[in-house]
Formats: C-alpha cells, structure tokens, sequence
C-alpha cells in the first residue's frame, strides 16, 4: 500500500468540480509518479478527526506515513522535497520556485480568489465592490504578464510553482478574465496541457462522479 493519503471529499456540488484543491496535490502527486491513494471525508457532517487534520473543515489533507499536511501549498512544498520532479535542485532554483509558490497563494490568488466566487456565484455586477475586485485582479495580472511573456515556467524547470499559479489562475480563465493578457493565457493552457494535469483533473471528475451514482443507486 502506498504510504501517501490524499483525502479529499467525497462528493461535492457541481459547481467547484474540476477546481476542489485535492487537484492540486494530484497533479503534483502525477507529476512526480509518486504512488499515492485517494480517501474520502463527508461533504455533510463533518467530524472532530476531519478537524483534527484539517482545522478550518477543508481538504485537502496529505498524510505521509505519520505525518499529516493540510494546506495544498504546504503539501507541495512537502512533496517538492521528494521528488526533483517537482522541485529544483540548485539553492538558487528552489528560493525561485519557493518565492513563487507565495506569490500565488499570497500576491495573485488573494485577488483571484473572490473575483472567481463573484463569477461562480452571479454576484458579479456594476457594483462599487465588483469594480474593486475586478481592479485589484487587473493589476495583478498587469504585473504578472511580463514575467510570463518570458519565461515558459516560473523557476527555470516545472515546478510547484507552476502548479499553484497555473490552478490559481484557471477560475480566472474559465470566465475569460485572462483576455487581456495573453501570456497569463499562454501559460495556464500551456500547464493544464500537460499528462499529469489531464490525469489528475480527469480523476477528480471521476471521483465526484462515481459518489453521484453512489447516491442515486445508479
């Protein structure tokens, strides 16, 4: 049996599919053909072990042998410790890929993050708050276009660099908010073309497909 755990949910609405953070984990874990499996906590109901692991009742959690990791970019930064796959080897490489694995949960997901909810959700409109959170995304794309238009990946090699701020940057895409910056563009259908993203999102689908059935009995 494989010693890494990915656990995730084992069902969610059709909205967030294909964009559940435990992706993120796959697609490293993918990357690096690391062996993993994949276990299930309830949607619904969540329980003190699930809270044990996870202290804010999200997923996805890793566990490694006894270790246990929440926080996808923490788990990568783990992961980028085991495999060269995912992680360069010279100092210099690694402080590039670690400043950019921040930079994409602090910097660029933070403006992101609730613009992709206004979207998901319909809330997006002429509206004072609307106008702030699509500004304060253009700016950051505005800064971020520049980097990309020069570099085929953030650190050199592909790293978990790339994983973060490519999956950071898909909700975006995914409602054309990246028109106006083709590199950005460039970049996440440059990342999401690869092997591992395909078959870590493909499994993902498949896994909140398979919990469907479950519940209809099909």
């Amino acid at each position: 049996m494989a010693d890494l755990t990915l656990t995730t949910f084992d069902w969610v609405p059709e909205m967030p599919r294909g964009f559940v953070r435990d992706l993120r984990v796959r697609w490293a874990l993918e990357e690096a053909a690391l062996p993993y499996r994949v276990a299930s906590v309830p949607f619904a109901n969540r329980g003190a072990d699930h809270f044990a692991h996870q202290p804010f009742g999200q997923v996805p959690w890793l566990t490694d042998g006894d270790i246990s990791i929440f926080e996808s970019g923490a788990i990568l930064l783990h992961l980028g410790e085991r495999s060269a796959a995912l992680m360069p080897a010279d100092p210099r490489g690694r402080s590039e890929a670690m400043q950019w694995v921040f930079a994409a949960l602090n910097s660029v997901e933070m403006a992101s993050l609730p613009w992709s909810l206004l979207k998901f959700t319909g809330d997006a409109g002429d509206t004072p708050a609307w106008k702030f959170l699509d500004g304060f995304l253009k700016l950051r794309l505005k800064h971020l276009e520049p980097v990309l238009a020069v570099r085929e990946w953030l650190a050199g090699s592909f790293s978990v660099a790339d994983i973060l701020m490519a999956d950071v940057l898909r909700p975006v895409d995914r409602f054309d908010g990246l028109a106006d910056h083709p590199a950005c563009c460039d970049y996440v259908a440059r990342a999401t073309a690869r092997p591992a993203f395909a078959k870590a999102h493909a499994d993902q689908m498949a896994h909140f497909a398979a919990a469907d059935a479950a519940r209809t009995g099909a």
